[in-house]
């Protein structure tokens, strides 16, 4: 093991340098989020429009592209969830024995909650990628070989199956926007991009940030299962 390696782990295993993996990955998902929403709002722009993104997603790099992001993203996610899980129990460690049972009573509901919103945005993902990425459905699948615009309304068009399914991506956006509530903010105090002066200014881009990416999100379910888009 070289002292470039041996560094890097002696990084990692402190709490700064698992604090700082959050913070970085949190950021690249924080952009990927924008981007994806981005993308998605052009469903409101017509059929050619979405058609030309989708191509372009799947055409870029001879279609390698989009595969190095996926898995780029899929790196992230596990860095984030990871580091974020050490972090939690070096913490509870660090409080010792004597306040394990003070510190369950006095756990918050938004904490004790945190893991279950944790646990849906994660069936969220899956669902996600086995909707629109896989194609599971055998219909999905044939429309959206030469139609991605006619695959997403399919997806969404009013119906008792597709209700269920948009209420699960409202439950789900719901609980990605509680995180990203806080998250967003905590991304800059641990980049050390935060003062008393920026706290507020800050703060305020956090909330902003979060509605935009919450009402952009489920905005386009809602409006294809209303038949507002066609």
């Amino acid at each position: 093991m070289n002292a470039l390696t041996r560094a890097a782990t002696a990084y990692w295993q402190s709490s700064i340098g698992k604090k700082l993996v959050v913070a970085v990955t949190g950021l690249a998902m924080v952009l990927f989020l924008a981007g994806h929403l981005t993308g998605n709002l052009l469903i409101f722009a017509g059929r050619e429009a979405f058609n030309e993104y989708a191509e372009f997603l799947h055409s870029a790099g001879h279609g390698a592209l989009i595969w190095v992001a996926r898995i780029g993203l899929l790196v992230v996610v596990v860095l984030h969830v990871w580091a974020t899980i050490l972090l939690v129990r070096e913490n509870k460690k660090a409080r010792g024995q004597e306040y394990e049972c003070k510190s369950t009573i006095q756990a918050t509901k938004s904490s004790r909650l945190m893991i279950w919103s944790g646990l849906t945005i994660l069936a969220f993902i899956v669902f996600h990628i086995l909707h629109f990425t896989v194609r599971v459905n055998s219909h999905l699948a044939e429309v959206g070989a030469t139609d991605p615009y006619g695959m997403v309304v399919e997806g969404f068009r009013a119906g008792w199956l597709n209700l269920i399914v948009v209420i699960f991506y409202i439950i789900a956006m719901t609980c990605l926007c509680s995180h990203l509530s806080h998250g967003v903010a905590s991304i800059f105090q641990t980049l050390g991009l935060r003062s008393k002066k920026s706290q507020e200014l800050i703060r305020k881009f956090s909330l902003g940030y979060t509605a935009v990416i919450y009402f952009g999100f489920i905005s386009v379910p809602i409006a294809i299962f209303l038949g507002i888009v066609d």
